[in-house]
């Protein structure tokens, strides 16, 4: 039984809102209650995954795949799987993943400060790619190699369904560069609306728009006519924690062609005066 509006708005002000997390956190709830009180090891992949299957039922498309660009130890990856599965549980939309990675940790730089070379060094993070795929399920596939020749390959030959969500994770503003082929590609298959996680846009002295991903992300949009990335606003509204972190951290990619050959077959919607004094 759901509880009455004023007990569960009570229940997100402080200091009731830790306390009402904190027993959630050991309560069985749904994966919608996990996602609006950040109860995850990944909050930002679980609230794009959902987000991602939502606009996917909206749009009448059962069947999507969600990537995940740099995944070093592969913390992010059993993650993102495991999330995954409760949502595809959750709404019924399935959801293959991927991830992509050299599997020899950072490459080479660009030498300049668009790629940070005072934070990032060539070789960080590496993988044990045995230990990584013997946790992997069969919703799951790991893509290595140098991203600018993986992402091609994906959408040539391995995407057989829209993307419903994407984590950027690759540190450089070079590799994420060419991860967004994935979203300009000529063949992309995407939603109208793609939920997005760029993990390294809120880091104190590294994070700006001229270096890494910010960076990579105005570039992308000047160039590209048919999808732009853009802040997802609106996104704290309502939320019990709208100041966590993960929540700066998310974007949506909008497919604006799209966007602009969609046509709704609906009844007109009404705002009827009843209720009113």
């Amino acid at each position: 039984m759901s509880l009455p509006l004023w007990r569960n708005r009570l229940s997100m002000e402080p200091p009731f809102r830790f306390l009402t997390r904190a027993l959630l956190k050991i309560l069985p709830i749904s994966v919608r209650a996990r996602e609006l009180w950040g109860i995850s090891s990944r909050p930002g992949y679980l609230l794009g995954l959902l987000n991602g299957a939502d606009l996917a039922r909206y749009q009448g498309i059962p069947e999507i795949c969600a990537l995940e660009f740099g995944v070093a130890g592969g913390q992010g990856l059993i993650a993102l799987q495991a999330e995954a599965e409760a949502v595809e549980q959750e709404t019924g939309v399935r959801i293959k993943v991927y991830g992509f990675d050299r599997g020899t940790g950072l490459p080479d730089t660009t030498n300049d400060y668009r790629d940070h070379p005072d934070y990032w060094k060539p070789g960080d993070f590496p993988m044990d790619e045995h230990l990584l795929r013997s946790k992997l399920q069969h919703r799951t596939q790991l893509i290595l190699g140098d991203v600018e020749a993986t992402t091609q390959q994906f959408v040539e030959h391995i995407q057989d369904c829209p993307i419903g969500f994407i984590s950027f994770d690759l540190d450089l503003y070079s590799s994420t560069t060419h991860a967004f082929t994935v979203l300009s590609h000529p063949k992309k298959r995407m939603l109208r609306q793609v939920p997005l996680y760029f993990d390294d846009v809120v880091e104190s002295f590294v994070s700006h728009r001229f270096a890494g991903e910010l960076l990579a992300i105005d570039e992308f949009n000047e160039r590209n006519q048919t999808v732009k990335i853009d802040q997802w606003r609106g996104v704290k509204c309502g939320r019990p924690f709208p100041g966590e972190a993960y929540l700066d951290k998310m974007y949506i990619a909008y497919d604006l062609d799209a966007i602009s050959s969609a046509r709704l077959e609906r009844e007109a919607r009404r705002l009827p005066l009843e209720g009113l004094l």
